[in-house]
This record gives C-alpha cells, structure tokens and sequence, in this order.
C-alpha cells in the first residue's frame, strides 16, 4: 500500500495505529507526546507506567483509548547531539521499530509524526529523510498504508538546495508559460487564421465522408489503433524484467488499483498515476511523455506539479517519495494513490 505525507492532527487520524513520538519514561511530554495523552485519557498513562519506560530506538505499543486509532505505538528518537553519535541509526531503528510492532499486530494503516524533530532538535529535513527512506524500504517489504502527519507547513522543509533547485526550474519554466505578451497571442492568432485550409478530396475517391473526415480513412486509422496505456505499462514492466509488485510499490500504487488497470486493457488512470508509473520503470522524459500520452496526458508548463515532476524524471531521480516530498513542499498533488 503507499506512503503519502499529510496535513493533518494526528490524534484524529482513524487508521489501526498512530506513533507516538515519546520520552523514554513514556510518561507523557510536551508536543506530539502531551497532545496524544491528553487525547487519549488518563487510561493510557496507566498503562505505560506499567510498561518501565523505552529505550532510545525501541517501541512499545498500548491500546489508543479514547483516540479514533485502536493502538498507540511509543518510539522514543535519538537527541540531536550534532550528528556524529549514532543519531541517524537510532532514528532509523525508531521507526522501523514501530513499523514490526505495527505488522506485529495486524494494522494495516499506521500514521506517524516527524520523529525528533521538535525539542529533541533533529534538523527537520534530515529527520524527513531518515522517515521518508525508512518508511519507503519497509514498504517494499509489506503492505501498509503509512502517513506521515504534518501539523502545518512551518513544521516541514525539504533541503534548502533542493527546494532553489526546483524553485528556479519551475520559474525557468512556469513563468514563461504565463507571460506571452498580449501582442504575443494576438500575432499567434493571426497566424492561425491565415493558415492555409486543406481541400478535400473528391468523396468518390474514398468513400463517404464525415464532415472531411473520410469513413474509409477512419477505418484503416482505427485498425492501426496504438497500444493501450495498460498494455505499455505491462510491457515496459516485462522489459524492466520487473516483477508486477515491484513495480506498483515502486509507483507508491495501491496492488487493488494495479489489479484493475492489468485486467482492462482500456483502463484509463489519472494524471498523478499514470505518472507515477513512469517514475517507477525510470523511463527517459521521452518515453514518460510517450506513457502520459497513452493516458490521455501531457506535460505541461502550465502547471507546477507537471514541472516539479520533470525535473526529478530529467535529473535521473526516481524515488517517488522523494518527488513526493518536493510535491508537498510546494502544495502540489502527490504521485500514487
């Protein structure tokens, strides 16, 4: 199942766990820890005196109480001490943790907080890469529905190269999309105009005719039809020497979805799909351009989502989540579904 980042309380989210980013007396805190006690009643707090608090990089789960989420998983990160104490491998053993205790117990949704990236001080968009990887290579492992909760945007940031990279790419691009001068478009309209009109041919040279359009002619273009959007993606999968799994976890794809576009040849995506399938197969712009126009799509610099994505497929980046990050920085749609 995917992986998709969201804004949102997370001490409302009605999936089967939520993770509680706690201290190791698990005694409650401030932050994320102090909301999800106060959400969840004083029975929780009962229960994790009986628990004898958490290691740094362990997880420990109680029920959720009054919360909407049946269980709460405890994970206590590591202390940002500079970078150079074990920090990222503490992170990374907190949530993997909390993700097997989650499997342990037969959750299919899990939402997590931004682990130590309040008061325990982690740089955000280094804590955002340790959970975006972590979370992603579990994935390819298991099937969940994972969420990582962001409160608001202050609370969230991608690397600052990153972010100017893709900013001036978009302006590269965007910006002169939606600057054509008003004589601009009117020279492009007389131009238009002007073009010269075609003759059609005599209809007894080809047999009746739609408008202009000649019946006989339709015929042989329909008998050429092109392959289907699902037929390349199965093709490119079989290429790629890829397994179907590999390939729509890849896409951050829901396996129901997949299943429906390999049984209808005629299956018809939405934009965010079909492109993330793209950037699953690692396809070259051209051949990405090809797959979106097979869904009935194209690029367009008229929309930021649309460049922020070129970019990545352009610079040789395929991981979706990755892309994903850039996408909710800039308040665009995510890929996959």
């Amino acid at each position: 199942m995917p992986f998709q980042i969201v804004r949102n309380d997370i001490t409302a989210m009605k999936v089967d766990a939520i993770v509680n980013a706690a201290n190791t007396s698990l005694l409650g805190g401030g932050g994320v820890d102090g909301a999800i006690h106060r959400a969840a009643g004083p029975q929780l707090l009962a229960k994790c005196i009986t628990l004898g608090g958490c290691r740094t990089g362990e997880a420990k789960i109680t029920p959720g109480y009054r919360l909407p989420a049946r269980y709460v998983i405890h994970t206590v990160g590591p202390v940002w001490r500079g970078g150079n104490c074990g920090e990222k491998e503490l992170l990374v053993s907190a949530y993997r943790s909390s993700l097997e205790l989650a499997v342990a117990h037969d959750c299919r949704t899990v939402a997590f907080p931004l682990i130590s990236s309040g008061v325990y001080g982690y740089p955000k968009d280094q804590a955002l890469q340790v959970a975006v990887d972590t979370i992603g290579a579990f994935l390819q492992e298991h099937d969940l529905m994972v969420y990582l909760v962001i409160f608001d945007r202050a609370a969230y940031t991608i690397g600052g190269k990153l972010f100017a990279d893709i900013a001036a790419y978009i302006d590269d691009r965007y910006v002169e999309e939606h600057t054509d001068s008003e004589e601009e478009r009117y020279r492009r309209s007389i131009q238009f105009s002007a073009a010269p009109q075609v003759a059609s041919a005599p209809s007894e040279l080809w047999g009746p005719t739609v408008g202009t359009v000649s019946l006989g002619e339709l015929d042989k273009a329909l008998d050429k039809l092109d392959e289907s959007f699902s037929q390349m993606l199965l093709r490119k999968i079989n290429e790629r020497g890829m397994t179907d799994a590999q390939c729509y976890k890849k896409a951050n794809i829901d396996r129901k979805l997949f299943s429906k576009i390999r049984s209808d040849i005629h299956y018809k995506p939405s934009k965010p799909t079909a492109m993330a399938f793209a950037v699953a197969l690692e396809l070259p712009l051209e051949e990405a351009r090809e797959m979106l126009e097979k869904a009935g799509f194209a690029f367009s610099h008229a929309s930021k989502f649309d460049i922020i994505v070129e970019y990545f497929i352009a610079h040789k980046n395929y991981n979706i989540f990755e892309i994903n990050e850039a996408l909710f920085a800039f308040d665009q749609s995510l890929l996959g579904g």
